[in-house]
């Protein structure tokens, strides 16, 4: 476990105190003020971003008998009941909330507008499986990756002998969907700029597409993919799995906040070494025992 980061950094500050003298610990104690982490030991709790539905990241559990309102691209998600949820992402939110002596709180956020909402405070940290970009580290800054993974498609069997890489799909014949804010969009804009290009509201609609034969192929993250093709087994659909991109995927703050990136990069670390985050990849990423519980 990690050493409570209040009291290290209560330590520090008298440090700096002893060695320094007054106008350090001035500028110290002001660091300390703007940091996120004295707002999560205030409050008692790490608010966590993310949108619920990208499998197997965070899903709303069946079990709970709640069910989440459709939304339209552009329209905001209005705080109601707390969906009951379950996820690699659940899961490791609640191990890092442990680390702090806080609850975990996953606000659920629509993913065109979740870097806007974190720097608006409406919480403190970004999970979903966000990938690091040149573009996005303008707004936000990321913690170190704790995976890679990369954009595959789902595609209609109609085009299984003409199709066989990401390449073939750019073409003005074919419709190819996926989901705005994403770097599934970023793919399909930048490397298949010569095909129809449609958006979707969520990952199930874009792959569900596919598979009803209303698009010709669904472009999105590895994890996602893979997961709807087990759990949709069909002659119609066909999974191209070999990734056409490398994207390291971190946890992501406000910028400029090193006491919290240096807490989030110690607790990746410990998590690693003491077998948490293999067990949290084994569960979540290697085993299908979990599919019967989400919608």
């Amino acid at each position: 476990m990690l050493k409570n980061i209040y009291f290290k950094i209560i330590i520090y500050f008298l440090v700096s105190i002893f060695w320094i003298g007054a106008p350090a610990f001035g500028k110290d104690a002001e660091l300390l003020k703007d940091s996120t982490l004295e707002g999560i030991l205030k409050r008692g709790e790490l608010r966590i971003g993310l949108e619920v539905g990208y499998m197997p990241f965070e899903m709303i559990d069946k079990r709970s008998g709640l069910r989440q309102k459709a939304i339209r691209h552009g329209d905001l998600r209005h705080k109601a009941r707390q969906l009951s949820l379950i996820g690699f992402d659940i899961d490791m939110g609640i191990e890092m909330a442990k680390e702090l002596g806080v609850k975990p709180v996953f606000v659920d956020t629509f993913w065109p507008s979740i870097i806007p909402a974190l720097n608006l405070g409406r919480f403190d940290v970004i999970f979903g499986g966000m990938s690091v970009t040149e573009k996005r580290k303008k707004k936000v800054d990321f913690a170190n990756p704790f995976m890679t993974v990369g954009q595959t498609i789902l595609l209609n069997a109609k085009h299984k002998d003409t199709v066989k890489s990401y390449k073939d799909l750019n073409d003005a014949k074919f419709i190819i969907v996926s989901k705005p804010g994403t770097t599934g969009e970023e793919a399909v804009q930048g490397q298949l700029s010569k095909a129809k290009y449609e958006t979707v509201n969520t990952e199930i609609e874009g792959a569900m597409r596919v598979l009803e034969g209303k698009a010709d192929a669904f472009v999105y993250d590895y994890p996602f993919n893979a997961v709807f093709n087990s759990m949709n087994p069909s002659e119609k659909i066909i999974f191209l799995d070999k990734p056409f991109t490398k994207e390291p995927i971190a946890w992501a703050i406000r910028k400029k906040d090193p006491n919290f990136m240096k807490f989030l990069n110690e607790f990746l670390v410990v998590i690693k070494a003491d077998g948490r985050f293999d067990k949290m990849v084994d569960k979540w990423f290697k085993s299908s025992d979990w599919y019967r519980f989400v919608r």
